[in-house]
């Protein structure tokens, strides 16, 4: 999949970058895409809900009346659950919501996101960005000769720009990520991905050495 190259004023370079069918052209798997999100969000729950026990609960542990001879119900304490103020029955407990998901089936679900983007020309190439200092308006501008103002996009990098990460993140709509650390969920979140060139490179160097 040839991309031209555009440089940050949303021109031509008169450059090209070959995207590889075997990772931007692959057919789409629904499934595992929906199982990566998935996981994604339910590792980023706090897991931390908790009601109290009977055992938790405020109130004396003495039984309220004798058991027999009273003509009612036996009852226990006053922290049962069946009385107002005890105790809640099979309430939820902390625990974690994350789940195990193979390696093979997270690569697959990153290759069908990306081929969706690639697809849907939801993919825009352009030359490294380089910052002396973090500047918002100037990544602003950018992003208006790209075309992408009013689109979620998302910069992927080939290694850590302080800069450009701190620029993207006082603009709306627009995220980074590095290439190593990009995950299906971000892909699929967002409407527009925005690679470098110097991404580019690392996705057809990587699918030559494989």
């Amino acid at each position: 999949m040839q991309v031209d190259v555009l440089n940050i004023k949303g021109q031509k370079t008169g450059r090209t970058v070959e995207l590889p069918a075997e990772i931007f052209g692959i057919e789409p798997n629904d499934h595992v895409i929906y199982l990566a999100v998935k996981q994604y969000l339910a590792a980023g729950r706090t897991g931390t809900h908790k009601v109290k026990t009977r055992a938790e609960v405020q109130g004396a542990s003495r039984k309220l009346h004798k058991q027999k001879g009273t003509g009612g119900a036996r009852k226990g304490n006053i922290r049962n659950p069946l009385y107002k103020g005890g105790g809640t029955i099979f309430g939820p407990k902390p625990h974690s919501y994350d789940f195990k998901l193979n390696r093979k089936v997270k690569d697959l679900a990153k290759l069908s996101a990306l081929s969706y983007k690639a697809k849907e020309n939801a993919i825009v190439v352009v030359e490294d960005i380089t910052m002396d200092v973090p500047k918002t308006k100037t990544l602003v501008e950018v992003m208006k000769n790209l075309s992408l103002s009013n689109k979620k996009s998302l910069f992927v990098l080939p290694e850590y720009n302080d800069n450009l990460y701190l620029s993207t993140r006082n603009v709306p709509n627009v995220a980074s990520s590095l290439l190593a650390d990009i995950n299906t969920y971000e892909i699929m979140n967002a409407d527009v991905l925005v690679i470098t060139e110097a991404t580019a490179k690392i996705f057809t160097e990587e699918e030559a050495a494989a």
